[in-house]
């Protein structure tokens, strides 16, 4: 296997002063952790005292709060991601996937998109991996789902959702049409809410466009298997949510799981049954699994194992010199609210990523660590255009377009880099003044198709035929 040893980087490329070495920081990861991580440490530390690495699969972060607006066309989808090379300046970016670390050698291994496999060298190593959507053994639903994880994932929804429409709106065949028009989404947290309000949102804006349509033809389903959506929230708050989304018309089965989507055909545990051409998963997260290919010590639940200070550690204990982790992908304490863990969100991401880049420069400069510690400002929920809920600070509760607005600016002014900060504002700007795009790009799904149609057919030949008489003749002499 080629090996690409960050050892063999000179003092003429670090910068560093004949004789001396810098310490090659490689973070695993380009999202919240991994960028926030990255540039701290860029900040703290000159290239003449880090070699720092980013490396992702991707060239960019993806902003998961946005995904949901993504799909929905409130926000145009590029804007929702990052350029890692425009976010992190001086830090080198490696494009590709680890799939394995071994901390004892203190080496990964890479596999780029294209080409070999190849192994990169580090002395401190951040594991901010992230995680992937939690998917159960359900019949059909490898088949039938899509997640809403990442930005392909949401344009392809929001795609299929307006096609799925302006199918609907030529069709004659009543029960074709019901099952065109039905939106079933699984899980109720926030995610899966936020996903369904906008969506809903948007699909009832597209129909007014459809004169052969009417807005009682579209039902939104919900599939929820505990008793509550939105567990983030007070219950109140929460019941709050739920009515309003019932008021809209959006169907909730509570305390029920998803059985079965063979070929569309919805079953779920409560006996419900419905056919649906689009189902949206977000029924929960799990670390990246390509944690198990490593020696660092994980939890029963697949994450990796941390203190406060966010170092990795044994289940005793013990610092894992070298190491450190932080994000979705690790069990990082909540020092505030003991024998618990921080929740994967991207307020605590972000913060977690500076801290440890700040923990890590002290370990380096053999100064004393701080644990994070972060309280919750608050919890902020957009359900669709000027609708929302909130709660900050424990005390302040607020509704509607206050809390929408609420929503909408933490989340603007959290995105990297103020390039991305000014497209997304302008882009609300614009859907204020024009409204809302509700036209369907189905091409980008398949891009070659029209290429293909538009390819003349082989020509026909009697080739085969004078072979055949050439080999006859051939016989006969």
């Amino acid at each position: 296997m080629p090996q690409n040893d960050l050892t063999s980087v000179s003092p003429a490329q670090n910068g560093s002063p004949a004789g001396t070495t810098v310490p090659r920081i490689l973070v695993i990861g380009g999202g919240s952790v991994g960028l926030y991580a990255a540039r701290r440490l860029r900040k703290r530390l000159g290239k003449s005292q880090a070699q720092i690495t980013v490396v992702d699969p991707n060239p960019y972060l993806t902003y998961a709060p946005f995904l949901p607006e993504a799909a929905a066309g409130s926000i145009e989808s590029r804007y929702v991601v990052a350029p890692l090379r425009k976010a992190l300046p001086g830090v080198d970016i490696v494009e590709g996937k680890v799939t394995s670390i071994s901390h004892a050698d203190r080496r990964v291994t890479v596999e780029p998109k294209e080409g070999d496999a190849f192994v990169l060298s580090y002395d401190e190593v951040v594991v901010a991996f992230g995680s992937v959507a939690r998917l159960l053994p359900i019949p059909g639903l490898a088949e039938q789902g899509i997640g809403l994880k990442t930005v392909e994932e949401a344009i392809a929804v929001r795609d299929q959702i307006l096609d799925k429409i302006d199918v609907a709106s030529t069709v004659t065949d009543e029960a074709l049409r019901r099952r065109l028009l039905t939106f079933t989404f699984v899980g109720g947290g926030f995610a899966g809410i936020e996903a369904i309000a906008e969506i809903e949102d948007m699909a009832r804006a597209a129909v007014k466009k459809h004169p052969t349509l009417t807005q009682s033809d579209l039902r939104f389903v919900m599939i929820e298997g505990t008793g509550r959506i939105l567990p983030e929230l007070s219950e109140p708050m929460a019941l709050y949510a739920l009515d309003q989304l019932k008021d809209r018309g959006i169907e909730f089965h509570l305390n029920t799981f998803l059985s079965s989507c063979v070929d569309g055909h919805v079953v779920t545990s409560t006996g419900v049954e419905f056919d649906t051409e689009t189902l949206v998963w977000t029924a929960g997260i799990k670390s990246n699994p390509v944690l198990n290919d490593s020696d660092l010590p994980l939890d029963k639940l697949g994450r990796l194992q941390v203190l406060a200070t966010l170092q990795v550690a044994t289940e005793d204990g013990t610092i894992v010199p070298g190491a450190w982790g932080a994000g979705d992908c690790a069990a990082v304490p909540d020092v505030l609210n003991p024998g618990k863990f921080c929740p994967p969100n991207a307020q605590h991401a972000i913060r977690e990523g500076v801290q440890l880049a700040e923990n890590l420069v002290s370990n380096l400069k053999g100064e004393p660590t701080k644990e994070y510690s972060h309280k919750n400002i608050g919890t902020v929920a957009s359900l669709g255009l000027y609708k929302g809920v909130a709660e900050l600070f424990g005390k302040f509760k607020l509704r509607g377009p206050l809390a929408w607005a609420m929503h909408r600016g933490y989340h603007v002014l959290a995105m990297p880099t103020w390039n991305r900060k000014l497209h997304i504002f302008n882009g609300w700007v614009g859907q204020a003044v024009y409204g809302r795009e509700t036209v369907a790009l189905n091409a980008v799904q398949d891009p070659r198709a029209a290429f293909r149609a538009a390819a003349p057919a082989p020509k026909k030949t009697d080739e085969p035929l004078k072979q055949v008489a050439t080999s006859a003749a051939a016989d006969a002499k």
